[in-house]
Formats: structure tokens, sequence, C-alpha cells
């Protein structure tokens, strides 16, 4: 029924933790998804830094950013000004190239307040590598949610229990948000035996819950079976991430860059260090300069790679 377990790696960053699940050395992508972080639960200070992420590139992946408390602004290079608050997604697909920055309003950073949420990659279909760099805004209207019996479960993106969520993605996919009661009883999408999804993993984000009988806490993501059809239970009161969908074929992750080339990588790489990506318009004053650390072909241990800046 579980193919596997994933630990959270947490990261202080002073202040604020970051807790990554993909990529992991045994488990690199769960279909598309081929990173996952858990940002917070964090309360910050007035006046604290909070999120301030200088302006980065990304090539072949779409990233998807959903909160459950505080607010990002996001800038971009296609133009793009988007604050994003809870239970809106911000879906921006790099593609052959974009540049984007993070940050916390200068009026919410005097005020202080919560952060937490999740930030994804999807990593993009090769024939699609290579298109132009999109960004997307959607409200939680956009999101198909059912909310009875103690189960309250938003459509984030793709497709799932006959619904479709607004953002539009590029390869087969679903990205659920769950909120459970104690003792509630729920499923994820079908698997690879019922004509679902062949890849499927549940993010616990808080409580504790039951996968057939193992229970497990907040932290973990267990990877199931293709053709496994468990029943999840709350143990207690829960959030969960319920993720998945089809392969795109092997990648290579390298900083911010996802491609199925390591040519498109180190053309990546030069084009960032020359200045080749233009800044977001609205925050041109300063940047992430390109790691010191050489690429080096798929598979390649992950303590040699500089650590992605997106999300902090």
């Amino acid at each position: 029924m579980i193919e596997m377990v994933i630990e959270a790696r947490r990261k202080d960053l002073g202040g604020f933790e970051v807790g990554r699940v993909l990529p992991f050395h045994a488990r690199r992508m769960v279909g598309p998804f081929i990173f996952l972080d858990q940002m917070g639960p964090a309360e910050f200070a007035p006046g604290a830094e909070a999120i301030s992420v200088r302006p980065h590139p990304h090539i072949g992946l779409s990233t998807l950013t959903y909160l459950f408390e505080g607010e990002i602004m996001h800038r971009d290079n296609t133009g793009a000004t988007q604050a994003i608050r809870p239970g809106e997604v911000n879906w921006m697909t790099a593609g052959k190239g974009i540049v984007h920055s993070e940050r916390t309003d200068p009026l919410k950073r005097s005020q202080g307040g919560p952060m937490h949420g999740m930030q994804a990659w999807i990593a993009l279909p090769t024939e699609v590598e290579d298109g132009d760099p999109s960004f997307h805004h959607h409200d939680e209207q956009d999101q198909p949610a059912y909310d009875n019996a103690g189960l309250f479960a938003r459509l984030v993106a793709g497709e799932a229990y006959g619904a479709k969520a607004a953002v539009k993605t590029s390869s087969p996919l679903f990205y659920v948000h769950w909120e459970l009661a104690q003792g509630v009883r729920t499923a994820p999408p079908p698997g690879k035996g019922a004509g679902g999804y062949s890849e499927r993993a549940l993010y616990v984000v808080k409580g504790e819950i039951e996968v057939g009988d193992r229970a497990f806490h907040a932290g973990q993501m267990i990877v199931l079976e293709p053709t496994a059809e468990p029943t999840i239970k709350a143990v207690t009161a829960a959030s969960v991430m319920v993720l998945g969908g089809e392969p795109v074929g092997p990648r290579i992750i390298w900083w911010n860059f996802v491609s199925s080339s390591q040519a498109k990588i180190d053309a990546a790489k030069a084009d960032w260090k020359a200045g080749r990506m233009t800044l977001p318009t609205e925050d041109s004053l300063e940047f992430i300069p390109l790691p010191d650390v050489p690429s080096t072909p798929e598979p390649a241990p992950e303590a040699v790679k500089p650590e992605p800046t997106h999300p902090v």
C-alpha cells in the first residue's frame, strides 16, 4: 500500500523554517512534482524581515504557491505584480526562462503576522519546456471545493473527484488541500489500477492521520503504491496536501533550473551569469547571483547541488 515515507528536512532561516520534501535522494519526483516545500508556520514580529527573496531565474517548470496564512508579493519579468493570500493560487510557468522575486509588502512587514504555505515546482513536458513564460493568479472561486461532515477539500490544480481547477496545467496532475476533523475518513484520487493516476502521495501539513493501519504525523510524505486504494482517517484534526499525476520523464534539477537536457541547464547558467535574463521592472535593484558550484550530469548527489532559492 505504501511505497515510501519521506521526512521533510527542516531548515532554520532565522525566525522562519522551511521543510523540504521533494526532491528526495530516493524519490526525486511524484508525477510531475519535482519540488515541494512547506513554508513555516511562522509568526513574524512587527518590522521583521519576513519573506525577501531577491530576483532569480527559472527554466523548464511551473511554480505553484499556495498559502494557509500570510501574504507574499510576486513580481516577474513578464510584468506581473500580484499579492497572494490564503486560498489563492499563483501559477508561474517559466518555460524557456523567467525571473521573479517574492517579498513581504513593506506595510505587512511593519505590522508583522503569520506565514504558512506550500510551494511546488511542476516539471514541464519536454515538448513545452521551451515555451514562452507566463503568470496567472487564481482566486478561491477558481478552485472547486467540497465542505461537509468535517471534510473540507479544495482542488488547487489539475483534475480529481470529477472536478477540474481553473489553473491551466501542461500534463495530467492533481493537487488537493484537505482539512479533516478528528475521526473523518476519506480517500485520495484513484490510482493506476482503478483507471486513475500512476503516482500519488499525501503530505501531512499538521495533525496526524492513519493510512491503513499506520499512523503519520506532520512533516511526513506518504508515497502510495500505484494500485493502492487506501482509506485515510484523521486521528486528530489534520491538514493534508494530496498530490500526484503522470510522470513526464527524468529531469535534471540544478539550483532553480529544471530540464530534460544538461545543455539547456548550462545555457541558462550562462545567460544568468552574463545578465541576458531581464529583471522584474519593479524589482531590478538586486538579484541572486549564480552559485559557484559546477553542474553535473544526472543523477548527482543532492549534497553537491546548490540549494534552490525558491521559496526562500
